[in-house]
């Protein structure tokens, strides 16, 4: 009988989808076998401008990779990655129209701190999105990691995958600041489709920020002065414990719509928002796991000799429950551990924080961008 009520359920359900007009946004297995008027095209270092039939036309002297081609030519493999000189922004995509970003493919070389990711809807000078390319894609300690979600996928060996829909109406702008000493390879490929934005259509914001380690603070400031509607889809946290012991009793906290000293959501735990429990421990260790909204994908032990601390990359994702504000939106962290007695210990951790949400444009300018040397991993 709860196998007929399940089919049911679904059936019921199913219609709601099929009746939506299919604009070539949020293609997901519901909607997948439907046509659509939408125009699908990518852009990539084969292919700058994303054009209809331009791909693959780089000649022998244009592309990067001139010398390896050298003996085939036109139509080979003459121009797969740019190369970013230090001190220079590279503008990897640009699109007019209205459309949508589906995918986003890339594989830097170097420090993944020092690129910094960005990118820009229609005519805004402020970027949406200013992040560490690394951080960005769940990679903030600088080491590869498997990441495995239905949001971010990073594969072996470093294969940065975004899978976040970003629809735009005028124009998309993303570019990649090199700020490091060190010239970059950067192979890179974004899928979009060319099609119709439905009015409540909302933009993609992702915000960073690595504060100086204190222990006197009553909570780490994962994003504040959110203001607009919206909703938020999502936390990647760089955290290196700097105390022995568990680190991780802190509470998140939502404050949104005027929320003063009491937020409307209040989490029972760091583990606990990240989807696990009890310290992430298995048998006396920290257990790593990679899942479709949610994550502990990184952990990095001391070695004895020259890394000191414990690091570890999580990630939370939300897919199926996003926070919803009307006005505005700020969100906290406990930094908190254990001390003697029973007692809560405050942490002075080092933190980083990616911030991911969706929000009706004009959205308020960003804090600046640590200088170069405090987003260096130390």
């Amino acid at each position: 009988m709860k196998y007929t009520i399940i089919i049911a359920a679904f059936i019921l359900c199913f219609p709601v989808f099929a009746q939506e007009k299919f604009n070539g946004l949020n293609n997901n297995l519901s909607n997948l076998y439907r046509t659509s008027e939408a125009k699908t095209r990518s852009i990539s270092p084969e292919n700058f401008s994303g054009e209809k039939g331009k791909g693959g036309m780089a000649e022998l002297g244009e592309g990067a990779a001139s010398h390896e081609a050298r003996e085939l030519g036109q139509g080979w493999k003459v121009s797969p990655y740019v190369l970013i000189q230090p001190g220079e922004t590279f503008t990897m995509a640009e699109i007019d129209g209205s459309g949508c970003i589906q995918h986003i493919w890339m594989t830097p070389t170097g420090n993944w701190r020092f690129y910094i990711f960005r990118i820009y809807w229609d005519d805004e000078k402020e970027p949406s999105v200013e992040v560490p390319v690394g951080d960005f894609f769940g990679m903030g300690w600088g080491e590869y990691a498997h990441l495995n979600s239905l949001a971010m996928c990073v594969n072996p060996g470093r294969a940065f995958n975004s899978y976040w829909q970003m629809p735009f109406r005028k124009k998309c702008r993303i570019t990649m600041e090199n700020i490091d000493t060190e010239v970059t390879k950067l192979y890179y490929q974004v899928d979009y489709t060319l099609t119709d934005v439905p009015d409540d259509a909302a933009y993609f914001h992702a915000q960073f920020r690595r504060p100086k380690p204190d222990d006197k603070k009553e909570a780490y400031t994962i994003i504040d002065d959110i203001k607009g509607k919206g909703q938020y889809v999502g936390t990647y946290l760089a955290w290196q414990v700097n105390n022995n012991g568990w680190w991780g009793e802190g509470e998140i906290k939502f404050y949104m719509d005027g929320d003063k000293q009491f937020p409307t959501i209040c989490g029972t735990g760091t583990e606990d928002y990240f989807c696990g429990s009890y310290n992430f421990d298995v048998g006396g260790q920290y257990t790593e796991f990679s899942t479709a909204y949610a994550g502990l994908h990184q952990v990095i032990q001391p070695d004895g000799a020259y890394k000191a601390n414990t690091r570890f990359g999580l990630y939370r994702w939300h897919i199926t429950d996003p926070v919803r504000f009307e006005k505005d939106l700020k969100i906290t962290i406990q930094d908190l551990g254990w001390r003697s007695g029973g007692r809560y210990l405050r942490q002075g951790s080092d933190i980083a924080s990616v911030a991911y949400w969706y929000q009706m444009e004009p959205h308020n300018p960003f804090p600046p961008l640590p200088e170069k040397d405090d987003l260096e991993v130390r």
